[in-house]
């Protein structure tokens, strides 16, 4: 992906969500350093460190301070765990809206599939008819599940209704301003 440096942690983890493609119905933290950005709640005191608002922390800022690579995790009873390297920073395109889809292959493991350990075994069994689980997983998936059938152009599409989105909300914003 390549992103503007205006992007925040909030619009990090909702595009992450949509090319997954998630429900975003659990909770998350980016972990940068010794803080964690999510959205705070009061089940922090339980996870025993304070949550900062995600919306409140740039790309941009991040790379000021020098950090290049940092962690996601999104629910964590399944505990799927990102790491985000920012690999390249470059002058923004002012005719171009951004986030851009770059690139990616496979196919991403389902919402609420156990994690690492449970979806190597949905792979197993959905790849093996004889498997016991087999039955079970066809109508909870609601289709054959094939790993490396991954759809770049609906990845690519989905990207690209996010950055119109982001982009009719600047100029709505920007528009804001100029009228103040």
């Amino acid at each position: 992906m390549r992103f503007s440096l205006t992007t925040n942690l909030s619009a990090l983890h909702e595009l992450i969500q949509a090319v997954m493609p998630w429900e975003n119905y659990h909770l998350y933290q980016f972990s940068i350093g010794e803080r964690f950005y999510g959205e705070p709640g009061p089940e922090d005191a339980v996870l025993g460190h304070k949550v900062y608002h995600a919306k409140n922390m740039r790309l941009g800022t991040l790379v000021g301070r020098g950090i290049a690579e940092f962690q996601y995790t999104y629910d964590f009873g399944d505990n799927w765990q990102h790491s985000i390297a920012i690999e390249h920073i470059g002058v923004a395109d002012p005719d171009v809206d951004y986030p851009i889809y770059l690139g990616g292959e496979r196919t991403a493991p389902p919402e609420d599939v156990g994690g690492p350990p449970g979806f190597m075994d949905f792979l197993e069994a959905m790849a093996n008819s004889h498997h016991p689980e087999h039955k079970n997983m066809i109508p909870w998936y609601g289709r054959p599940f094939n790993p490396i059938d991954f759809s770049a152009s609906e990845v690519a599409a989905t990207v690209r209704d996010i950055a119109a989105k982001r982009k009719v909300a600047r100029l709505a914003f920007e528009r804001s301003r100029q009228e103040r």
